[in-house]
């Protein structure tokens, strides 16, 4: 079993150095951003720097958070980046309907493996009522996320735990549609490394699976927070080694119940433990 990533890491695409200094930071993926970190004149130069470095194959996979699909700039970074071999994944931003993921599928140029993976953030109410149906919405989808920004101002939420109904839903709506657990949202106070971590540990208990970040510094903080426990570890070990010794379900000497469910999720467990090694 792969090792999912923990670790997604935005840079903004006009700042070229620090693209290159981020793919070199540790991050399991690098989100080179066109919209929000990027001023309206800049969009052009953001477009064609990022097309410039990402026309070879990169050192860690890479995705571009494209612009809004309903700007005038969204088509052309659709156009100039999805076949490119450097980038692996599309980030579409406050994505509020399936319609635009099947029309962006089924618009977007092909690269030569096959249709770039598409990545929905949901940013407002309407997207997270929509959230199953945009997770379902074409094979090309490979994940969904909340951007909690845009939807704290959607809403009107002043307390982080008002967002807490809507990250449910998301997890929720990802795994019915047969899709990764989603990454937490970004964490903005890159100096509340403290916080970082408390606020990890309460989206790992919503069934969140990494995080997006907008900083070196917060990476270590995220997988740590996100990697099994040593109590976890040993837990899993000992439920798939009694799965490899007896099949069905079966109770510990501990009193513990496994089955079927059991086993694959200390399987998962132990394969995010493989990449802490």
């Amino acid at each position: 079993m792969t090792a999912p990533p923990l670790t997604w890491l935005y840079v903004p695409g006009d700042r070229p150095q620090t693209v290159t200094k981020a793919l070199a930071c540790g991050a399991d993926v690098v989100i080179v951003d066109l919209e929000d970190a990027v001023a309206p004149d800049r969009k052009e130069y953001a477009r064609t720097a990022t097309a410039e470095r990402l026309r070879e194959p990169q050192p860690v996979p890479v995705h571009v958070r494209v612009n809004a699909l309903d700007t005038p700039f969204a088509a052309a970074d659709l156009r100039t980046l999805a076949a490119l071999p450097g980038v692996r994944g599309l980030r579409l931003p406050k994505v509020t309907s399936p319609h635009q993921i099947t029309r962006v599928a089924r618009s977007t140029p092909r690269a030569e493996g096959g249709a770039t993976p598409l990545h929905a953030l949901l940013e407002t109410a309407l997207g997270v009522e929509h959230a199953y149906a945009i997770a379902s919405a074409h094979p090309a989808l490979r994940g969904i996320a909340l951007g909690e920004a845009d939807l704290r101002a959607d809403l009107g939420v002043r307390a982080d735990a008002g967002l807490d109904w809507s990250r449910s839903r998301v997890v929720v709506a990802a795994r019915a549609a047969g899709l990764a657990p989603p990454p937490q949202s970004v964490h903005p106070d890159i100096r509340d490394l403290d916080g970082l971590a408390v606020s990890c540990a309460h989206g790992r208990t919503l069934g969140f699976l990494g995080r997006a970040a907008v900083h070196p510094r917060q990476l270590p903080i995220i997988e740590q927070a996100y990697l099994p426990t040593q109590q976890e570890l040993e837990d899993a070990e000992t439920i798939v080694k009694a799965a490899a010794t007896e099949e069905g379900a079966q109770a510990l000497p501990d009193g513990r119940f496994i089955d079927a469910a059991v086993v694959a999720a200390a399987r998962r467990t132990l394969s995010l433990a493989a990449r802490g090694d």
